[in-house]
Order: C-alpha cells, then sequence, then structure tokens
C-alpha cells in the first residue's frame, strides 16, 4: 500500500496560518517598525517619537518640526523604501501627527 505524501515546508505552513488566521497584514506591520532605524537611518529614528501602522497607512509623530516638513516632501520615497524593504507593496499612505 502506497503511503500518501503530504510533507510541506515549514515556510509553506507559515504562510498557510498566516494567511488562515490573516496575520500576514500584522506581521508586516511588525516588520516596518522593526526595520525603521535601518532604513531611515540613526537620526531620524531618535527624532520619531510614535511609529505605528493601521490598515496600510503608516502614522508618525516626530518631535523636529523641521525635520518633520522634510519627510513630509518625501513621503512617496518613504513608502517606496520601506515597501522595497518588505518586498511587497503594504503601505499606501504616511500620516504625520
Amino acid at each position: 500500500m502506497a503511503r500518501k505524501n503530504n510533507e510541506q515546508s515549514i515556510k509553506d505552513v507559515i504562510n498557510q496560518l498566516f494567511s488562515t488566521y490573516q496575520l500576514q497584514g500584522k506581521v508586516n506591520d511588525a516588520k516596518v517598525i522593526a526595520c525603521w532605524e535601518e532604513v531611515m537611518g540613526k537620526t531620524i529614528a531618535n527624532h520619531t517619537k510614535q511609529l505605528y501602522v493601521r490598515n496600510g497607512t503608516l502614522f508618525l509623530t516626530i518631535d523636529s518640526a523641521p525635520l518633520k516638513q522634510e519627510l513630509f516632501f518625501s513621503k512617496n520615497k518613504i513608502k517606496q523604501i520601506l515597501n522595497k524593504k518588505l518586498g511587497m507593496k503594504h503601505i499606501e499612505e504616511v500620516v504625520f501627527r
């Protein structure tokens, strides 16, 4: 009698779990927060007081008005950098508070 081959890679199983429980978005949110200093640099990270993602929108609180204004004009670049780091389009909008 032949055995049924139901072997899957761990990566496939984890991806199935993320899909089933709709966790991929939350994982991507956490990745954005975790890589913020790496992709934006230490200076910007030090001036970032609050950072969170909700429904594809990145919310930022920056404590320096000139830096906040400079980053405001670079919103599209910020989205591109973060989405490239994630390997997918996850950040749709950047909002400064």
